[in-house]
Protein backbone atom coordinates (compact mmCIF):
# COMPACT_ATOMS: atom_id res chain seq x y z
CA UNK A 1 0.00 0.00 0.00
CA UNK A 2 3.08 2.50 0.65
CA UNK A 3 4.84 1.90 -2.06
CA UNK A 4 1.42 2.63 -4.28
CA UNK A 5 0.67 5.65 -2.77
CA UNK A 6 4.75 6.90 -3.37
CA UNK A 7 4.78 5.66 -6.65
CA UNK A 8 1.42 7.49 -7.54
CA UNK A 9 2.96 10.70 -5.98
CA UNK A 10 6.06 10.19 -8.12
CA UNK A 11 3.57 9.78 -11.34
CA UNK A 12 1.92 12.72 -10.31
CA UNK A 13 4.78 14.80 -9.69
CA UNK A 14 6.01 13.94 -13.08
CA UNK A 15 2.60 14.96 -15.02
CA UNK A 16 2.40 18.27 -12.84
CA UNK A 17 6.25 19.13 -14.32
CA UNK A 18 5.39 18.25 -17.45
CA UNK A 19 2.20 19.82 -17.95
CA UNK A 20 3.80 23.00 -16.21
CA UNK A 21 6.37 22.67 -19.23
CA UNK A 22 3.92 22.67 -21.86
CA UNK A 23 1.76 26.04 -20.17
CA UNK A 24 5.79 27.76 -20.64
CA UNK A 25 6.05 26.51 -24.12
CA UNK A 26 2.79 27.68 -24.98
CA UNK A 27 3.05 31.11 -23.39
CA UNK A 28 6.44 31.67 -24.69
CA UNK A 29 5.08 31.12 -28.66
CA UNK A 30 1.57 33.15 -27.83
CA UNK A 31 1.58 36.96 -27.89
CA UNK A 32 -2.03 38.65 -28.01
CA UNK A 33 0.13 41.98 -29.36
CA UNK A 34 2.21 42.11 -32.17
CA UNK A 35 4.75 44.75 -32.51
CA UNK A 36 6.05 46.43 -36.03
CA UNK A 37 8.99 48.95 -35.78
CA UNK A 38 7.68 52.80 -37.19
CA UNK A 39 9.82 55.04 -39.24
CA UNK A 40 10.18 56.90 -35.53
CA UNK A 41 13.18 55.84 -33.54
CA UNK A 42 12.15 53.63 -30.66
CA UNK A 43 8.32 53.24 -31.37
CA UNK A 44 6.83 50.22 -31.76
CA UNK A 45 2.98 49.90 -33.04
CA UNK A 46 1.38 47.60 -31.07
CA UNK A 47 -1.40 45.61 -32.86
CA UNK A 48 -4.03 43.93 -30.29
CA UNK A 49 -6.06 40.95 -30.79
CA UNK A 50 -9.69 41.90 -30.65
CA UNK A 51 -9.80 39.39 -26.98
CA UNK A 52 -6.74 41.18 -25.87
CA UNK A 53 -8.53 44.84 -26.37
CA UNK A 54 -11.66 43.39 -25.06
CA UNK A 55 -9.84 42.18 -21.74
CA UNK A 56 -7.71 45.47 -21.24
CA UNK A 57 -11.02 47.66 -21.89
CA UNK A 58 -9.42 50.25 -23.99
CA UNK A 59 -11.35 53.03 -24.48
CA UNK A 60 -10.84 56.14 -27.13
CA UNK A 61 -11.60 59.67 -27.55
CA UNK A 62 -10.94 61.70 -30.20
CA UNK A 63 -8.54 64.73 -29.20
CA UNK A 64 -10.21 67.99 -29.21
CA UNK A 65 -9.21 71.55 -29.63
CA UNK A 66 -11.06 74.23 -27.39
CA UNK A 67 -10.68 78.00 -26.31
CA UNK A 68 -8.69 78.05 -23.57
CA UNK A 69 -6.94 81.13 -21.27
CA UNK A 70 -3.06 80.74 -21.75
CA UNK A 71 -1.78 83.93 -20.19
CA UNK A 72 -4.57 85.86 -19.76
CA UNK A 73 -5.79 85.85 -23.15
CA UNK A 74 -8.14 83.18 -25.48
CA UNK A 75 -5.88 80.93 -27.23
CA UNK A 76 -7.22 77.41 -29.31
CA UNK A 77 -5.33 74.80 -27.80
CA UNK A 78 -5.57 70.67 -28.11
CA UNK A 79 -7.07 69.28 -25.26
CA UNK A 80 -6.83 65.31 -24.15
CA UNK A 81 -8.20 63.74 -20.93
CA UNK A 82 -6.15 63.18 -18.51
CA UNK A 83 -6.53 59.32 -18.48
CA UNK A 84 -4.38 59.39 -21.94
CA UNK A 85 -1.36 61.28 -20.47
CA UNK A 86 1.36 58.92 -20.26
CA UNK A 87 5.16 59.29 -18.81
CA UNK A 88 8.02 57.32 -20.15
CA UNK A 89 11.26 56.27 -17.54
CA UNK A 90 12.96 59.37 -19.21
CA UNK A 91 9.69 62.09 -17.77
CA UNK A 92 8.80 62.61 -21.44
CA UNK A 93 5.00 62.77 -21.92
CA UNK A 94 3.11 60.61 -24.39
CA UNK A 95 -0.23 60.04 -25.84
CA UNK A 96 -0.82 56.67 -27.54
CA UNK A 97 -3.19 57.15 -30.67
CA UNK A 98 -5.18 54.58 -32.63
CA UNK A 99 -5.06 55.14 -36.50
CA UNK A 100 -7.03 52.16 -36.54
CA UNK A 101 -8.92 49.86 -35.26
CA UNK A 102 -6.73 47.66 -32.93
CA UNK A 103 -3.81 49.13 -34.03
CA UNK A 104 -1.93 51.97 -31.83
CA UNK A 105 1.14 54.15 -31.82
CA UNK A 106 2.47 56.22 -29.34
CA UNK A 107 2.93 59.51 -29.99
CA UNK A 108 4.68 62.17 -28.26
CA UNK A 109 2.58 65.16 -26.43
CA UNK A 110 3.85 68.31 -25.00
CA UNK A 111 2.07 69.52 -21.92
CA UNK A 112 1.48 73.28 -21.58
CA UNK A 113 -0.84 72.68 -18.59
CA UNK A 114 -3.72 70.22 -16.74
CA UNK A 115 -6.53 71.80 -15.64
CA UNK A 116 -8.51 68.77 -13.25
CA UNK A 117 -9.32 66.21 -16.15
CA UNK A 118 -8.06 68.26 -19.21
CA UNK A 119 -4.45 68.35 -20.64
CA UNK A 120 -4.22 71.51 -22.88
CA UNK A 121 -1.29 70.50 -25.22
CA UNK A 122 0.94 73.32 -27.12
CA UNK A 123 1.72 70.45 -29.32
CA UNK A 124 1.41 66.63 -29.97
CA UNK A 125 -1.47 64.29 -32.68
CA UNK A 126 -3.92 66.30 -34.71
CA UNK A 127 -6.67 67.13 -33.84
CA UNK A 128 -9.19 64.12 -34.66
CA UNK A 129 -6.69 61.51 -33.69
CA UNK A 130 -8.52 59.19 -32.00
CA UNK A 131 -6.43 58.93 -28.67
CA UNK A 132 -6.61 55.99 -25.87
CA UNK A 133 -7.97 57.21 -22.65
CA UNK A 134 -8.00 53.40 -21.06
CA UNK A 135 -5.53 50.79 -21.18
CA UNK A 136 -2.58 53.24 -22.24
CA UNK A 137 -0.21 51.73 -19.36
CA UNK A 138 -0.55 48.19 -21.17
CA UNK A 139 0.10 49.28 -24.35
CA UNK A 140 3.17 50.60 -23.17
CA UNK A 141 3.96 47.30 -21.25
CA UNK A 142 3.25 45.63 -24.76
CA UNK A 143 5.04 48.00 -26.57
CA UNK A 144 8.41 48.06 -24.26
CA UNK A 145 8.18 44.30 -23.67
CA UNK A 146 7.42 44.00 -19.92
CA UNK A 147 6.36 41.04 -18.16
CA UNK A 148 7.72 39.09 -21.27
Amino acid sequence: MRRTSIAVLAMLGTIIMVSGCNREQVAEKYHPAKLEETSDKDIMKVTLEPKAAERIGLKTVTLSEETVMVSGKSETRKVMPYGALMYDTKGESWAFTSPEPLVYIRKPVVVETIEGDRVILSDGPAVGTAIVTVGAAELMGAEHKYGH
